[in-house]
């Protein structure tokens, strides 16, 4: 990489390390028990909100009873979304008169956003109506994210709370999160993007006239789809002149703000954060990269502000940074590097080589390395928003961006989401060296045993048994719905399914939307979610009713460089172990196939 990309990236991951901070212990302030200063501002609409909702904020519940609620406000909410897909032709703000959603993809859709996956077998601005962006999934890219900070709140309180069944007040924290967090940011981001140049209109589909026509002929049908066959046996064909391009609008701008801020990733547009609609601007392109990474870093803070101990929140983030950064290098060099065969036809025509590296996918305005950095953030973000497009990457700088969903979606990892999928990792590292060293494994004062161990298990097993059971029934019923053969088209469908089942949402591309993959997607989607919650409340609510363990001289530092070196070896070791025969079947292979032809 140049100077100046080296530059950038470094002033990049600087802001972002200046602004970590202050933002984790806002949060701590939003979510911790003592009272807070935002309340003097939005208090009122905080209380409006219980009132409407009849709940009683100083009542906590368990882990059963907090599970429960949230587990029954996601089905309700993903229930309502379903319906109003499946009824967006019979309802208001629909002015390009998208018709009813079908059953599959409205289910896969439903289960999409509630998990916030924001998985989309669909292209946003020929599917849905302005309603049902605004008032449907982009009420979901605010729910889902609060759903996930309240998860991992809940295991923080765990942590810190002794001999006690209490975990706090799911409606509360859903209310707490969404008024003094998630709210405000996004109203500001909505306003900077529209001032950058997305739209945020109820307007219809605008038609630019084309700077040159083209024309082209075509076959003529009959009412029942059928080519119109002459007298000379030969097709009819018609000419047709197109002097005008539609370009479609709509409230883009408010769902981009949340899309991202709550590392949802779901676009209003087809070609999601590579549209100038979506991303007008380089100033947008690098808010939208901060607030994709912003809150899930800064919770390392506020978990380490909450349990008293600053230095656990920064080792945490430490180790996730750890896993980010030479991911990042890798594929933005792979990138650089290019096709070896299509430099080697190049310089044979030419003399040259391409200068610019891989473009294949790329929007000219970002390049090469801006995509590679992206595409690393938002796949280890569980964001899965694109501005450039993974299928067209080279094998191995597409083997980055399917590696870090790969990982469990835990280098930051999605808003709360990511950060109990590594305290859970945390639990196993502890775990292991309790094993090495004889010792029953303590975690911040609290006993590691059977329980946990049996939870973690479950939350770092599931997401990979998913994704490999998903991708041989696809395999082995032929693959339905890819366009691509071979290795490649082997990746397609293991990226897909490993992006579901780690609630990513970005694609591969090159799989094509059917009952088969819509219902087998949605099923994968929900269990990656809700299999991997649930346990994570039964650990806290375990470690909650466990006294605090004083710490001796056989207690295992959580803060020094060596335990942050275990618990990045643990990640990687499960990760590798895991997939590595699959991905020697797609990207490996490919990339073998690339370099030695």
């Amino acid at each position: 990489m140049t100077t100046n990309q080296w530059v950038q990236l470094l002033f990049f991951f600087g802001v972002l390390f200046a602004l970590v901070k202050p933002l984790g212990l806002y949060m701590a302030g939003v979510y911790g028990d003592k009272p807070f200063w935002g309340e003097k501002w939005l208090g009122w609409l905080e209380r409006l909100f219980y009132k409407l909702g009849g709940v009683n904020p100083k009542k906590e519940m368990d882990w059963k009873t907090y599970t429960l609620a949230m587990m029954l406000f996601s089905a309700v909410g993903g229930f309502l979304l379903y319906l109003q897909m499946r009824f967006q032709a019979l309802l208001p703000l629909n002015p390009a008169g998208q018709s009813a959603v079908p059953p599959d993809l409205a289910f896969n859709t439903a289960i999409s956003f509630i998990t916030n996956t924001n998985w989309q077998f669909y292209g946003g601005e020929t599917t849905m109506s302005y309603l049902t962006q605004m008032a449907g999934l982009a009420i979901h890219n605010f729910l889902s994210p609060v759903i996930g900070t309240a998860t991992v709140v809940a295991l923080i309180r765990g942590l810190v709370r002794k001999e006690t069944k209490y975990l706090g007040n799911f409606w509360v924290d859903v209310v707490r999160g969404t008024v003094y967090l998630f709210l405000p940011m996004a109203v500001i981001f909505a306003l900077v993007l529209v001032w950058q140049g997305c739209p945020q209109t109820f307007a219809n589909t605008q038609n630019a006239a084309l700077v040159e026509a083209t024309s082209y002929d075509q076959p003529v049908t009959n009412s029942a789809g059928a080519t119109v066959v002459g007298k000379d046996g030969k097709p009819q064909m018609t000419h047709t002149v197109v002097t005008e391009q539609p370009i479609a609008l709509g409230p883009v701008a408010s769902q981009e703000a949340i899309k991202m801020i709550g590392t949802n990733g779901g676009g209003f547009f087809n070609v999601n954060s590579a549209h100038p609609f979506e991303n007008p601007t380089p100033l947008t392109d690098f808010l939208e990269l901060l607030a994709i990474l912003l809150i899930p870093a800064a919770l390392c803070l506020t978990f380490g502000a909450m349990v008293g101990d600053l230095k656990q929140g920064w080792a945490v983030f430490a180790a996730m940074f750890l896993l980010l950064a030479p991911m990042v290098y890798l594929c933005g060099v792979c990138e650089q590097s290019g096709n070896p065969l299509l430099n080697k036809m190049t310089a044979a025509t030419d003399g040259a080589a391409l200068a610019d590296g891989n473009m294949e996918g790329k929007e000219v305005r970002f390049g090469v390395v801006d995509s590679a950095l992206w595409a690393t953030i938002t796949t280890a973000t569980s964001n899965g928003s694109v501005n450039s497009m993974h299928d067209s990457f080279t094998p191995m700088g597409g083997f980055v961006p399917l590696w870090m969903i790969m990982l469990g979606e835990v280098v930051f990892g999605g808003v709360g989401s990511g950060l109990y999928g590594m305290l859970v990792f945390v639990i196993l590292a502890v775990f292991i060296a309790g094993l090495m060293v004889g010792r029953t494994p303590e975690y911040l004062g609290k006993k590691i045993q059977a329980f946990e161990m049996k939870m973690a298990s479950i939350v770092i097993l599931i997401p990979p048994l998913l994704t490999l059971l998903c991708t041989a029934v696809a395999v082995a019923t032929g693959g339905p719905g890819t366009n691509n053969p071979g290795a490649h088209g082997f990746s397609e469908i293991l990226y897909g399914f490993a992006s579901m089942s780690n609630n990513n949402g970005s694609a591969f591309a090159g799989l094509s939307a059917d009952t088969l993959y819509n219902l087998m997607g949605g099923v994968a989607m929900w269990f990656g979610r809700f299999w991997l919650a649930i346990p994570t409340l039964a650990i806290a609510g375990s470690l909650a009713r466990k006294k605090v363990v004083p710490a001796g001289a056989g207690t295992l530092p959580t803060h020094t460089p060596l335990f942050i070196v275990m618990l990045i070896s643990t990640v990687i070791i499960v990760g590798a172990l895991t997939f590595f025969p699959a991905l020697a079947l797609g990207p490996i292979v490919e990339h073998q196939k690339m370099v030695h032809p």
